[in-house]
């Protein structure tokens, strides 16, 4: 088990493949010049598969996400899926995606056993997506959507960022053209993880600011706070149902009481918080012999000094020095 001192369990794996992506969000890396991880730095596919049965078989963790930059650059992917779909107990499987090459992956991944895709998409104008991923790959974006639903990686969601200038007029639109393919929409406040360090916080889109743009449109109910667990996301249901939207408001109402969550980059640290500032090298014990109970007790110790919240609500916050590209997100 992955316990911290004050109670929360980390069962949800957040498994980084790749610092690398074929898109230049501006909310998340600069344009050029960022320093890519050397290949004998990354975690090679066997020992990630490791890594992974030692948190479900001995640590307890029941779902794994994989991440990047792009999950799917990693060569290995449809391999390391398959292998992690063998493991006992099987982990629920899903991946978090940029899209652009789920039209011919969609089908093998599913067929191997993942479970689920979580799209990036923030805008449905070319001319703003040219803008904020500083690539022309809207079409290919949209072409992956469909092949995940078409291929069963469902519930298909898309992850929304709103960025003030460019695209926060959009939410209702985005709602009706999910609701419109069947795909879950889950809008995220913009988070200080941009390499560039211009994140601020009296310029971000806030929740609340994108749900009054919802409801200039459509009725929202919210759920069950019950149902809701340690999942990020408040949810709405749209109109009377069956249809819901997703608002993740990790800035303005953090949800660090209910995390669930323990993260392993693509060079093999692990960090107990998306936001944290320290990581634990597992690597370095992986590659020295270590067996696997004391990776695990490495893991253990690790995750029971994760600090109590992330600290954006504090004035002194100091964001990682790492962008989400390498962190995963």
């Amino acid at each position: 088990m992955l316990i911290d001192t004050y109670g929360r369990v980390a069962t949800d794996l957040r498994v980084s493949l790749t610092d690398r992506c074929n898109l230049r969000c501006t909310y998340c890396m600069p344009e050029e010049g960022l320093q890519w991880l050397a290949k004998p730095d990354l975690l090679t596919d066997d020992e990630i598969v490791r890594l992974i049965d030692i948190a479900v078989r001995v640590l307890g963790v029941e779902e794994v996400r994989f991440t990047g930059g792009e999950p799917l650059l990693r060569p290995g992917l449809v391999g390391i899926v398959e292998r992690v779909a063998a493991l006992a107990p099987r982990p629920r499987m899903s991946l978090t995606t940029n899209g652009i090459g789920l039209r011919r992956t969609a089908t093998a991944l599913k067929a191997v056993g993942l479970d689920r895709v979580n799209v990036s998409l923030d805008t449905l104008r070319p001319d703003v997506f040219k803008t904020l991923t500083r690539r022309d790959r809207h079409q290919d974006v949209l072409d992956g959507l469909r092949a995940a639903r078409d291929a069963g990686l469902t519930p298909v969601k898309v992850n929304t960022v709103l960025m003030p200038g460019l695209n926060e007029d959009e939410a209702p639109d985005l709602l009706a053209w999910a609701m419109a393919h069947d795909y879950e929409l889950r809008f995220i406040e913009q988070m200080p993880l941009d390499a560039q360090h211009g994140w601020k916080r009296d310029s971000m889109v806030t929740a609340g600011d994108i749900l009054a743009s919802l409801r200039t449109r459509f009725d929202l109910a919210p759920e069950d706070t019950d149902d809701r667990g340690s999942a990020p996301a408040e949810r709405w249901l749209v109109d009377g149902g069956p249809h819901r939207v997703g608002v993740i408001a990790s800035v303005t109402r953090p949800f660090c009481a209910a995390c669930d969550r323990t993260r392993l980059t693509a060079d093999g640290q692990i960090r107990t918080c998306l936001f944290a500032r320290e990581e634990t090298d597992l690597r370095g014990a992986l590659r020295a012999g270590a067996a696997d109970e004391e990776i695990a007790r490495i893991w253990r110790l690790a995750m029971w000094g994760k600090k109590a919240g992330a600290g954006l609500d504090d004035p002194t916050f100091v964001q990682p020095d790492r962008p989400m590209s390498a962190i995963g997100g």
